[in-house]
């Protein structure tokens, strides 16, 4: 049988602790995964041991499957990236401070020794090996991020203010608009109210309308809105009345001297600020993303994490509900962004998170050093507790208050008592879920904890990780040519203007040298089956070659149908073939695309066989995979949840016997020990009176006496058997608890089935449900590319 806390589902974070003499025990400590859906507080000063054991918490989400966002203030959350398997001195010695090793009289060669040395014997005595380690790096992805900084993965958060997949209106579109405003402004140091803060509601406007129409914005976009206006009136006010021209310019000119900083850049390139990238990387799997921010000044992080939880609380509301752990949001020290009287934009958005985010499966986790840096009423949604080593009395005090406040029911005098016997590495654990609070000494890191990174460091650790950026989009495009086609000459023949011919025709719109005809085809493919239950209707837009006929095979395939425009005057079109002015072959070519359609655009579903479960349409197998895991996890938290429930009837059943038991034992111990008393006392006093020449002893006193030892010898044997039923009694419960541990450990083995193999489902169309929508004759302007051969504008 496997260790206990190798089970999925539960988080080994440490050993039981005694508060009195500071003794461990061999019990572990483990922590229910889905208990962190009601979210955690982790609390201790500088060398408590806060550190190892939020980094112990994100270990044992990665070993889960959960993927995590740590922010990380202080740059100590990328020693996650520094996991060694081998536990080799080769492995630490780039890790080693030589600073370190001349404090200590030594080389780096031999710290890098020690190091691995104490890892080795750190872990061993909590009970993990070398295996474990390499199986966490097998599990979950680690990535650190530097926001506004090229030395880990970059991440755009300014590049493009892109609009959000939520609907306009929707509360999470109303939060994105929110939280993209009031992290800007937060970075030009502005207030940013959103009811008094004329600067807040009027960038509000800007963006809402923009992202309502479906168009992407860019901050030099906002800027030259706040310069000319795109509306008159904010409210039933003008725009001049409401945010007077003075003030929109001084905004204006903040804005614009971002964009001059040197530093604007570099916010604006990397991978874009996607809380699902973040979670779960391009392939699916599980991601820890470390979003160190230790470079950045006091207004830009507030900017950024803004941003991020944002982004966050933007991704968790179109996820569905699950009573299941999905995924942890970490912050390593919450201080300035949660506090008791200020109102940082941070606040509204973490107090959001830490209301709803349970219903969605979705963990936060706070940390601190400092009591007082916090809103405990805000904490009064956090199930678990976990209390370190404090600075003062004052700062254990305030905690009290807040965990009796926000706890409820705890006894505040036991409280303080196992508080004050708090050593380093020794936390308090209180979880609502459980009974009552115990003290844990921390389980040893597997990650090697070599203190914050340098930029350096990080660099050096994501090397490997660093894309090459996308080549950049061609300006004015229409529709994106395939790359194996040859570029397209300019037609010798043109028309000068627009042909008169007896087809629909439109003009698309972009900057051109020539028009040059081709076919616009578009259509409804409605796709049906009813097992896999399918009903889903496919929208199609191709634009194809014509000579004879179009060759659909080779075909550009749009996304939407693309804009059109009116054609300049300055620019030719091309000589048309005759088939494509022939009306008569329209409805021959309508029938040609739908047998394309049938047989060469079936629909392609993924198909899971261990769960039965089959891809939506739309839904890519990096998609399919992850929601495949969160059902297997929602599966397994139900099985264990099933099986707590049946055999905890058994338990309680034995317990009541057990009770009944030893409170026998105690009943027969204690007739016993007065039988023997007895006993004694009628020995003695026949003994004192013979000694004492009272004559003979009777004959009636000495069988008394014997009687009475004999009854004595009954009540011992009684107390023997009371004890054996008490034995068997918890025999009983020890083998049950091993068979619920058996059968716990059976269901972790279980096949994960987002690692299964995958088979794929085809499902045609009918040509008699499919409707043609458009067949059009399309002026598609071409050009040329600066420095490059001819092509497609």
């Amino acid at each position: 049988m496997s260790a206990p806390y190798e089970g999925l589902g539960v988080f080994y974070l440490g050993r039981d602790a005694d508060p009195a003499t500071g003794d461990v025990s061999d019990a572990p400590v483990l922590y229910d995964a889905a208990d962190l859906t009601t979210h955690a507080f982790i609390v201790g000063m500088t060398g408590s041991g806060k550190t190892g054991l939020g980094v112990g918490l994100i270990e044992e989400a990665a070993l889960d499957g959960i993927p995590v966002i740590a922010i990380d203030p202080k740059g100590d959350l990328g020693n996650l990236a520094l996991q060694f398997p081998d536990l080799a001195p080769a492995d630490f010695r780039p890790w080693i401070d030589p600073a370190e090793a001349t404090r200590d009289g030594t080389t780096p060669d031999a710290l890098a020794e020690q190091k691995a040395e104490l890892w080795r014997n750190g872990l061993a005595k909590s009970g993990q090996g070398p295996e474990r380690i390499a199986r966490l790096r097998d599990a979950a992805d680690v990535r650190i991020y530097t926001p506004g900084s090229d030395a880990g993965l970059a991440v755009s958060v300014l590049g493009s203010l892109a609009p959000p997949p939520d609907a306009p209106g929707s509360e999470a579109f109303s939060d994105r608009v929110s939280g993209t405003v009031s992290g800007l402004l937060t970075l030009l140091e502005v207030d940013a109210d959103p009811v008094n803060s004329a600067e807040f509601v009027f960038l509000s406007k800007i963006l809402t309308d923009a992202w309502t129409a479906g168009t992407e914005s860019t901050v030099a976009a906002l800027i030259g809105a706040l310069l000319d206006p795109p509306f008159e009136t904010l409210g039933v006010m003008s725009v001049d009345d409401f945010f007077p021209e003075r003030q929109r310019k001084a905004l204006a000119m903040k804005l614009n001297g971002l964009v001059a900083s040197p530093g604007f850049a570099a916010w604006t390139k990397g991978a874009p600020l996607d809380a699902g990238k973040l979670f779960h990387g391009d392939s699916g799997r599980p991601q820890v993303s470390v979003m160190s921010i230790a470079h950045l000044d006091d207004a830009e992080r507030l900017f950024f994490v803004t941003k991020l939880l944002s982004e966050v609380l933007a991704w968790m509301r179109r996820q569905p509900g699950t009573g299941s752990l999905r995924a942890i949001l970490y912050m390593d020290e919450i201080y300035g962004y949660l506090p008791p009287s200020a109102n940082p934009p941070t606040k509204t958005l973490l107090l959001t998170l830490l209301k709803q985010a349970r219903a969605f499966g979705l963990g936060v986790v706070l940390a601190t050093q400092n009591p007082v840096d916090l809103d405990y009423k805000a904490l009064a949604n956090c199930g678990t507790w976990l209390v370190g080593r404090l600075q003062t009395e004052r700062d254990k005090a305030r905690l009290l208050d807040g965990l009796e406040g926000a706890a409820g029911g705890i006894d505040r005098a036991d409280m303080d008592r196992l508080l004050s016997s708090i050593g380093k590495r020794r936390f308090l654990l209180h979880n609502v879920h459980e009974s009552e609070p115990r003290v844990l000494a921390t389980r040893w890191a597997m990650s090697y904890l070599a203190g914050p990174l340098t930029r350096r460091q990080i660099g050096t650790l994501m090397a490997e990780h660093k894309a090459t950026p996308p080549p950049e989009k061609t300006i004015g495009a229409t529709a994106t040519p395939r790359a194996a086609d040859p570029a397209p000459p300019l037609e010798s023949k043109t028309t000068g203007a627009r042909p008169a011919l007896d087809v629909p025709q439109v003009v698309l719109a972009g900057e051109a040298e020539v028009y040059r005809p081709m076919l616009l085809a578009r259509a409804e493919v409605p796709y049906s089956r009813s097992r896999p239950s399918v009903e889903h209707t496919a929208h199609v837009s191709l634009l194809a070659e014509v000579t004879d006929a179009p060759d659909w095979h080779t075909a550009d395939a749009l996304g939407t149908r693309p804009e059109t425009g009116q054609p300049v005057d300055s620019v030719p079109f091309a000589e048309v073939p005759a088939a494509l002015a022939d009306p008569a072959s329209y409805p021959r070519w309508e029938t040609d695309l739908k047998k394309w359609l049938q047989s060469e655009r079936p629909l392609r579903l993924l198909r899971s066989p261990e769960t039965k479960l089959t891809s939506a349409p739309g839904e890519d197998e990096r998609a399919f995979r992850i929601r495949l895991a969160q059902v297997a996890r929602e599966a397994r938290d139900a099985q264990k949840d099933d099986l707590r429930e049946r055999y905890q009837k058994k338990l309680d059943a034995l317990e009541k016997r057990m009770d009944t038991a030893e409170a026998a034992v105690d009943r027969e111990a204690a007739q016993a020990s007065q039988r023997k008393m007895d006993t004694v006392v009628r020995i003695g006093t026949t003994l004192l009176g013979a000694f004492l020449g009272r004559g003979r002893t009777s004959m009636s006193s000495v069988g008394v006496t014997a009687r009475s030892a004999s009854r004595a010898s009954k009540e011992s044997a009684d107390v023997r058997r009371a004890q054996q039923k008490l034995d068997g009694y918890r025999d009983d419960y020890a083998e049950l608890e091993a068979d619920l541990q058996r059968e716990m450990d059976d269901i972790d083995l279980q096949a994960a089935p987002d690692a299964a193999p995958l088979e794929t489902v085809e499902i045609k169309a009918r040509q008699t449900d499919m409707h043609v929508t458009e067949l059009t004759l399309a002026w598609v302007p071409f050009g040329r590319e600066p420095d490059g051969p001819l092509g497609r504008a």
